[in-house]
């Protein structure tokens, strides 16, 4: 009962290769894990839900031998013919206590997403997406994914994301502060103000309030690995990069669809932008930004003032406030 659980997700799917090879990388690390991941690959359908409409859960124990996963460690692992978001819905709503009644998460991870979660990529992301729906039932939440498509250099995504999920085991409670929200303080002083002015604060004392909005669901992290990591994080923000002729058209031959479009872009354009994500990314650093769960105006946000310090890294390129 002692041992702090992390739930996993993703969007690609449970038998994604990355998602196999995060889940060894886990379980060689010593860290207990119980997966709620997609039946199959639900990419970029952001926070989509499946409303009234049953979903079932499939015990995948099978894949355990088939990893060669060592059990005594603590490992579980469970598909369901949903979206990422059902997924943390479904497990933290209850479903979790369903099946493996004993196991209570202390945080939620999800990913390692093939391919980026940069910049507007954050409204699109399943990966992300899981990540903040976490969050909003009040669990901390980390989303990773892998900047490149190929998945043959995959494993410095791994190494990052087991590193950081170590870093950051330790700095929260076994039990979630406020898992699913029994209390709702919008008077909490690491939320928003608004819209009375913002409160200026000290680093140390920002970084013990962004401690605390991670700790509530408040705050999640996003990281970024690119495929030629230096080794080296950096503390960042969302950056600016644009999608060119992102769609493509052809006509139908026999007349029966006025047109057939297909999204995917041809190509990117980016823009410099101070301790931006995508920059970080291209100097071959392992980004790590802190992004508020909540939109703007809602009672849970976190206001500019204190974001501002989370941009606030220490000597290995993590945030201060990991030290809140």
């Amino acid at each position: 009962m002692d041992k702090k659980w992390v739930l996993m997700t993703n969007d690609d799917g449970i038998d994604a290769p990355g998602f196999e090879h995060l889940v060894k990388a886990m379980n060689q690390a010593g860290i207990p894990l119980v997966a709620f991941a997609p039946s199959e690959n639900k990419s970029a359908c952001s926070m989509q839900l499946n409303l009234g409409k049953p979903i079932d859960l499939h015990n995948r124990s099978e894949l355990i031998s088939l990893w060669k996963l060592d059990e005594s460690v603590g490992v579980h692992l469970f598909a369901l013919d949903g979206t990422p978001c059902d997924t943390m819905i479904v497990a933290l709503d209850g479903g979790l206590k369903h099946v493996l009644p004993t196991i209570q998460p202390s945080l939620v991870l999800s990913g390692v997403n093939l391919g980026p979660n940069l910049s507007q990529d954050s409204y699109h992301s399943g990966t992300m997406g899981a990540a903040r729906e976490a969050g909003l039932y009040g669990i901390p939440a980390i989303a990773s994914s892998y900047t490149s498509f190929d998945p043959a250099g995959m494993q410095v995504g791994i190494d990052a994301t087991v590193e950081l999920v170590q870093r950051v085991i330790p700095l929260i409670p076994r039990i979630p502060d406020n898992l699913c929200r029994p209390h709702i303080d919008a008077r909490s002083e690491h939320v928003s103000s608004w819209p009375n002015r913002a409160v200026e604060r000290s680093q140390v004392e920002a970084d013990k309030l962004l401690m605390s909005a991670f700790r509530h669901g408040e705050l999640m992290l996003n990281l970024n690995v690119p495929p030629e990591w230096n080794g080296q994080y950096q503390t960042t923000r969302l950056g600016m990069r644009w999608y060119r002729n992102a769609v493509q058209f052809s006509e139908s031959e026999d007349g029966s669809v006025e047109s057939t479009f297909t999204i995917g872009a041809a190509y990117i354009d980016t823009e410099d932008v101070e301790s931006g994500d995508c920059d970080s990314v291209a100097a071959g650093y392992a980004s790590i930004s802190s992004l508020p769960t909540w939109p703007q105006t809602h009672p849970l946000a976190l206001d500019d003032e204190l974001l501002a310090h989370s941009l606030q890294q220490d000597e290995t390129g993590h945030p201060t406030w990991f030290k809140g």
